[in-house]
């Protein structure tokens, strides 16, 4: 015990990685016991913790999640022995990289003599996500997070270790900088996806969160897959996979990390908490989506009754939440309701309150899609996946000029426009909100009523990009969508809009293909050539006369069968 207690009392010189006496006395400390005995050196040499571990690892004290600037390092080196002959372990350079050390340096003990031989040792590697991008697909050993120094014995170590940490920091702070510069006030990101099925649907499914992530204006700095037997029940990657996260995370300087899935309350919590960065989900950031698009008075009333639903199942005790003080004051003392209750009580209050305004909203709506089925104008709704080109197409259609962007989820409100069809026949056509799969439940539940136009429809045009290679699975997702909202009874036609995108073989194909496994019309357009969008507007025409005729035909047969009923009453 005394011989541990004088490992405190060392010193080493400011620009040695480890002198040869404290060395020496690790090694022998270290045969004695059979364990790894390690410290922990601040940048002026001395001995800030000492760590005794077993025969194969040391434990690193708690920091007390106590986090170190991105432009530093912690400011403290291990140092610790190897009995088994073992350079740097893959547990060694995770402590490397998630605590943020100056260096990591592994003493090996002779067996028989119990003296040090060789010093392996490690330092993290200042980089941007540019440069790992570049190095992607090249040599693995080129874009780790560290760099090694040359195994030496302890008394030929001839690195300047404060000229190489201060090198190694000022050049950090410059690449953050330089970061920052290029991308002021835009978060960056790492995608993850887990899956228990094939890596080909989860590579679909990344692609995906990667085009709602640049929706929303973020920086994705990397994508991390991983296929599991079973998703794990509290932090949903598997253990190693978390730790490469976090490396990847702290090499990157991310500031958000999104998941490709809905996470519990649980599972973001202990997530956040062995990160130390802020959690997403998928559900979440098509919220957040939502919130930035949002423009009518509606659209913000549908988005914020949204959040606030989501939210409340994750209204948790955290380390700020106060569980378990009492809200205290005057009319608060006794019994009364923890923090947590009175949010939790003040976001049903105003979910409640929304939900009002937008019933109100809803009746209104009602009021004017009564008045336009007074004037006896056929309906027709262009629905589909997000991004899938309704806007433009509506625009090419009415000559019109509704807001359109590459993004997905450019429109949130629906907008009318009257139509006259080749066949002189006037219509009112409507574009409405894009779908996607996994859309989160909360917010089909607040877009209810705007839904509801849809299910006002003569006739549903599906907008499909025909360019997407996932265009087959979106139109399945948007089918399934159209069943759960009891739309799939409405006729409908398939548009295959930016079909110039396509030879003409492809595009036939994907039409035969789709007719014969719907049995629904399918036609190819171009949103953006007026003279390609004419059969659909003939073929429209077409589906609303042969409906009107039939409903004139049934109405004919009752009104006859009224009268035949109303004359053998007479007699």
């Amino acid at each position: 015990m005394r011989q541990i207690e004088k490992l405190y009392t060392r010193r080493v010189s400011q620009n040695e990685i480890v002198s040869p006496e404290l060395a020496r006395q690790l090694s022998e400390l270290s045969h004695e016991t059979r364990r790894q005995i390690g410290v922990l050196l601040d940048r002026k040499g001395k001995v800030e913790y000492v760590m005794i571990g077993d025969a194969k690892q040391i434990e690193m004290p708690d920091f007390k999640r106590v986090r170190t600037s991105a432009e530093r390092f912690r400011g403290l080196r291990c140092v610790h022995t190897h009995l088994r002959g073992e350079k740097l372990t893959q547990d060694d350079l995770t402590d490397l990289a998630l605590l943020r050390l100056d260096l990591m340096a592994a003493i090996q003990v002779d067996e028989k003599t119990g003296l040090p031989t060789q010093v392996y040792a490690a330092h993290l590697v200042p980089t941007t996500a540019e440069k790992l991008t570049e190095n992607k697909g090249e040599d693995a050993e080129q874009s780790l997070p560290y760099a090694f120094l040359p195994p030496q014995i302890p008394s030929q170590l001839d690195t300047d270790f404060l000229e190489l940490i201060n090198s190694l920091e000022d050049e950090m702070a410059r690449n953050r900088q330089t970061s920052r510069n290029r991308n002021t006030a835009r978060d960056r990101v790492i995608l993850v996806g887990v899956t228990t099925g094939t890596l080909s649907e989860a590579e679909e499914s990344m692609a995906e969160l990667e085009e709602l992530a640049l929706s929303a204006d973020v920086i994705v700095l990397d994508k991390i897959i991983q296929r599991r037997q079973s998703i794990d029940a509290k932090t949903v990657l598997g253990k190693g996979k978390l730790e490469e996260l976090l490396v990847r995370a702290m090499q990157l300087g991310a500031d958000l990390i999104v998941f490709d899935a809905e996470l519990s309350p649980a599972q973001v919590r202990l997530i956040g908490e062995a990160t130390d960065l802020k959690v997403v989900d998928r559900p979440q950031l098509i919220l957040d989506i939502f919130a930035q698009r949002a423009q009518s008075r509606e659209g913000k009333l549908q988005v914020e009754l949204a959040q606030l639903k989501y939210m409340l199942p994750r209204l948790v005790a955290g380390q700020d939440s106060a569980f378990s003080r009492l809200a205290g004051g005057i009319g608060g003392r006794g019994p009364g309701e923890t923090k947590l209750e009175t949010d939790r009580r003040r976001v049903r209050d105003k979910i409640n309150h929304l939900e009002k305004q937008i019933d109100l909203l809803a009746r209104q709506r009602g009021e004017r899609r009564k008045e336009r089925l007074r004037r006896d104008l056929p309906v027709v709704s262009l629905v589909g996946y997000t991004n899938a080109g309704k806007s433009t197409l509506l625009n090419t259609l009415t000559q019109s000029h509704v807001y359109v962007e590459k993004k997905m989820f450019a429109t949130l409100d629906p907008t009318s426009r009257r139509l006259r069809l080749p066949v002189d026949q006037e219509i009112i056509i409507n574009d409405t909100v894009g779908f996607i799969r996994d859309l989160p439940e909360t917010l089909v539940a607040a877009f209810r009523a705007t839904l509801e136009e849809i299910g006002e429809s003569d006739l549903l045009v599906h907008v499909v990009d025909a360019a997407n290679p996932r265009c087959l699975h979106q139109i399945e997702a948007v089918e399934r969508i159209l069943t759960e909202l009891k739309l799939y009874e409405i006729p409908r036609l398939i548009a295959f809009n930016k079909a110039d995108l396509l030879d003409e073989v492809e595009i036939n194909a994907l039409l035969r293909q789709t007719s014969i496994e719907k049995q629904v019309e399918c036609l190819a357009v171009s949103a953006l050539k007026p003279e390609k969008v004419r059969p659909l507007l003939e073929k429209i025409g077409e589906v609303l006369n042969t409906d009107l005729s039939e409903e004139t035909e049934e109405d004919s047969d009752l009104i006859s069968h009224r009268e035949t009923f109303a004359g053998a009453a007479v007699l």
